[in-house]
């Protein structure tokens, strides 16, 4: 392990706050107070919290952003979904807000690793568009080192408040092949269904940005955040990170629903028989579920479409979960080999080069707020097939899924949060 790292513990057990841990503050939502949020991850166990420190929104490359954060939603959009279901209305100062997360950190002995959701999701739940706006004007070959400029920035802040130590490491951001800095591959008519081609794209700029930081912030760990999702070489990715930081997300019965829902496929007629079939009684038109009027900025470079939002949002839990119980079987086999070969692949990459390995992000996918498939028998299944696997690599650190959060359902089955934290720790 780096030197760098001999403060941190042995094993970190991740907790993933996102964006919401900024965009759900309003009184009733989860992180209207931080400090019962770190009890509770305490208390389950986790020892680090992945967030997105929204560099970009409070800091620009000279130094601190003027004024407050203020926040909306989707409006009627997205309240069944996962991570899109803020109330809005949240006037924070972003500053503060950040200075108590480490505060609370600090006080609960917790650790924090940095990243940013801003070419992605986050900018979705802005007030005003105006910084979305800004963001997406940066041209695409800028974007990377324009992120590192505005992190450099926010870890002078942070280290000037005393809350180094409290910094596990610095991802420049998350899941680099999925958002808008994937334009810089799209400019070279590289297909977006070209994982490959589009990381190979990417990796002078993303290099050139972790670079920048490395060089300003030599005592910290500083890295990239991809993906096991598809198979690609990794001799594409940064080749300077200090941390092998990936996510895998297996997906197999859940990949083949989104397939015959037609989610991606846009001259695919929608809803088709599948999606209305699995639809409440009560689900309206997918015409009239929209964003308010002058709004459509909101999705703009958010790689999670209205189709799917609209699936999300009126699919029966029951009638979702029990598609996915019943077509399993033809696809367990499958998982669990994916989940074998990528993690193998990523422990074979890192053999030489003595890289500390962290599953940040996973198991099976992305699914309805109220569905329990991920949180039930097969998904947790899954995601302790996954751990196992890891901690048999030796891997640093691993989430026990995506959805183990104080703003997700599964946060409040306790026991099995505590049993596979300790595994972790123990391991």
């Amino acid at each position: 392990m780096n030197d760098k790292a001999a403060h941190l513990p042995r094993k970190l057990t991740l907790t993933m706050w996102d964006f919401s841990w900024y965009t759900m503050t309003m009184p009733g939502e989860p992180y209207h107070d931080l400090k019962a949020r770190f009890e509770e991850a305490v208390d389950r166990g986790y020892n680090t919290i992945r967030v997105c420190a929204m560099p970009y929104l409070l800091f620009t490359a000279e130094g601190k952003r003027p004024g407050p954060l203020r926040f909306g939603s989707l409006g009627k959009v997205g309240q069944r979904t996962r991570w899109y279901n803020c109330q809005g209305g949240a006037e924070l100062d972003g500053h503060a807000h950040l200075l108590e997360l480490f505060k609370q950190a600090k006080a609960h002995d917790c650790y924090l690793i940095l990243t940013s959701w801003e070419y992605q999701q986050s900018p979705s739940f802005l007030a005003e568009p105006e910084l979305s706006g800004k963001l997406l004007g940066i041209p695409p070959k800028e974007r990377f080192l324009a992120l590192a400029r505005s992190m450099h920035r926010l870890l002078q802040f942070v280290k000037a408040a005393g809350y180094a130590d409290r910094i596990a490491y610095v991802e420049l951001h998350n899941e680099v092949e999925f958002g808008r800095l994937t334009q810089v591959a799209l400019d070279q008519g590289i297909e977006a269904s070209d994982v490959s081609g589009t990381v190979e794209v990417m990796q002078p700029y993303i290099e050139e940005a972790v670079g920048y930081l490395r060089e300003r912030h030599p005592d910290l760990l500083i890295t990239g955040c991809y993906t096991l999702n598809e198979p690609y070489s990794k001799q594409y990715v940064a080749r300077n990170m200090q941390v092998a930081h990936f996510h895998l997300y297996i997906k197999g019965v859940l990949q083949e629903l989104m397939d015959a829902a037609g989610i991606t496929d846009e001259a695919a007629p929608f809803p088709n028989r599948l999606v209305r079939s699995l639809l409440r009684d009560d689900a309206p038109p997918v015409e009239s579920w929209t964003l308010p009027p002058g709004e459509a900025w909101r999705m703009e470079g958010n790689p999670v479409g209205l189709r799917l939002l609209y699936l999300h949002d009126w699919a029966d839990p029951v009638k979702w979960d029990l598609y996915l119980y019943d077509r399993y079987g033809d696809h367990k086999l499958a998982m669990l080999q994916k989940a074998d070969s990528r993690l193998g692949e990523l422990e074979e990459w890192v053999r030489r080069s003595g890289l500390p390995v962290v599953i940040g992000e996973g198991y099976v996918g992305y699914t309805p707020l109220y569905a329990q498939f991920e949180e039930g028998p097969v998904g947790k299944f899954i995601a302790e097939y996954a751990i196992r696997k890891g901690m048999k690599l030796g891997f640093w650190g691993m989430t026990l899924g995506s959805n183990c959060a104080p703003h997700h359902p599964f946060w409040n089955d306790i026991e099995w949060q505590r049993k596979w934290n300790r595994y972790i720790l123990e391991s």
